[in-house]
């Protein structure tokens, strides 16, 4: 029977695994940097966090009745929570491409992990990205995701080129000004 119809008991971890990459199997591109800040929360948690909750389970569990212990119940939730980042973030990282900028060939062209200076259609407004992986992407920093839509239309574009990509708002003209590996 669907899950849709059964009302699920509060042990079952029917939270989604969130899929390897863009799509299910494919290629996990990440900067050095954004590898690392994956290996220092797995580190975290495995070394820091995960102990301590394990203790307060313990704790909690020798209290007695375990069906009205909020202690034990709310520990033992966030320890699943817990363990499954701990194998999203182990699967990412043995699966993981590292792409290093500087190394890049093609320094007058977009590839992952180009920072590019672009400006809109009035040219009024400058603005700076970074094309990164999934992982890493914060567009208010400025890091976008290599599969978004204003990635996806820069990539392979050169200075000076004008590209063409579609927004919530509809099509939008942008002007690269520059690229640069860091």
């Amino acid at each position: 029977m669907s899950k849709a119809f059964v009302k699920a008991s509060e042990d079952e971890d029917d939270s989604p695994e969130i899929p390897a990459g863009p799509a299910a199997g494919g290629a996990i591109y990440m900067t050095r940097r954004g590898w690392n800040a994956l290996k220092v929360e797995l580190d975290q948690l495995v070394r820091d966090e995960r102990p301590k909750m394990v203790e307060t389970v313990a704790w909690a569990a020798s209290n007695g009745d375990r069906s009205e212990n909020g202690d034990y119940i709310y520990g033992k939730k966030r320890l699943r929570e817990i363990d499954r980042r701990i194998r999203f973030l182990i699967k990412r990282l043995e699966n993981a491409k590292v792409v290093d900028p500087a190394d890049q060939q093609e320094l007058d062209q977009v590839f992952f992990g180009a920072t590019v200076v672009i400006t809109d259609d009035g040219g009024e407004t400058e603005k700076t990205y970074q094309i990164v992986g999934v992982d890493e992407a914060n567009a208010t920093s400025g890091l976008i995701s290599w599969i978004s839509p204003l990635a996806k239309a820069l990539l392979k574009a050169r200075e000076g080129d004008e590209v063409r990509f579609q927004t919530p708002s509809g099509l939008k003209d942008i002007e690269i000004l520059e690229v640069r590996y860091e």
